[in-house]
């Protein structure tokens, strides 16, 4: 795509989601406007880099262990790090940048479309969906058991896929029927990647951001609770057509400390009314 527009190209991005996203009510499939439209949205943001956003790896930094990612926080900061650039009632748009061995994990968007483009680095994205039904009626034993408030919780998910994304890969899709819950690795280094989601997050509308674990119950009723995305169910364990998910009271993990942040450089005008920072 020629870069010589006098619009910066994060400019032309946030134009374009909020043309893609406006008002979006049938899937992209569905309806050959909206699909156009979103079709555009993917064009320019494949063709984002991180020089767009003023973003280097860093020339040097730790292991993931040495900059606390499994201790209290360190000098070095946190292992991710979130650089807010604009939102709106129709979407948000930030990039994430990881630390190398970081990792973002299961995690869902209630409702909610989004794009994941690779500035720097190679990610793996774990995707899953949660199966229709709502909860798992009949979720099997434990060791040591759920209590029943969390039991409600535990939902039937499908593992959809598991890829890696570098810089010169298209964006991963989510949308609120697929591949909705996701975790995100940082792989053989430091990775920063631009995120769009669209409408935004927003407790006061359903839209709270849950983390998940991957329950792993084994014959006989024992069981093992995997990290997000980790791990496979033994035979027999779990419902036909697929794993089980446990959102329950689980809080934003605390090897996950965001830090958030701006841009370097000139602050980027995405000429659009601001709500509020996430």
């Amino acid at each position: 795509m020629p870069r010589d527009s006098k619009t910066p190209l994060i400019q032309k991005i946030a134009h374009q989601a909020r043309l893609s996203f406006r008002g979006l009510r049938a899937p992209p499939g569905q309806d050959q406007a909206v699909a156009d439209r979103l079709a555009q949205l993917i064009s320019l943001v494949t063709a984002i880099r991180a020089a767009d956003l003023k973003v280097a790896p860093p020339t040097s930094e730790p292991s993931a262990a040495a900059a606390g990612l499994q201790g209290p926080p360190g000098p070095q900061g946190p292992p991710v790090t979130y650089m807010h650039i604009c939102e709106t009632e129709v979407f948000s748009m930030g990039v994430f940048l990881l630390r190398g061995g970081a990792s973002i994990p299961l995690h869902d968007h209630p409702g909610m479309n989004g794009m994941l483009k690779v500035l720097y680095g190679t990610v793996s994205v774990h995707c899953f969906d949660k199966l229709e039904g709502g909860p798992s009626p009949a979720p099997p034993l434990f060791r040591p058991p759920l209590a029943p408030a969390d039991t409600a919780s535990v939902w039937r998910a499908a593992r959809r896929s598991v890829t890696q994304y570098s810089e010169t890969s298209g964006p991963c899709l989510l949308s609120p029927a697929r591949d909705n819950l996701h975790r995100i690795d940082a792989v053989d280094g430091p990775a920063a990647f631009l995120d769009i989601l669209a409408p935004p997050y927003n407790p006061d509308d359903g839209r709270d951001c849950h983390y998940y674990k991957v329950l792993v119950p084994a014959a006989g009723g024992r069981s093992q609770q995997g990290g997000g995305g980790g791990g496979g169910v033994a035979a027999g364990g779990s419902p036909a057509g697929g794993l089980l998910v446990w959102r329950g009271a689980v809080p934003r993990p605390p090897r996950l400390r965001l830090n958030q942040t701006t841009p370097p450089g000139p602050r980027q005008d995405c000429r659009l009314r601001r709500r509020h920072d996430p």
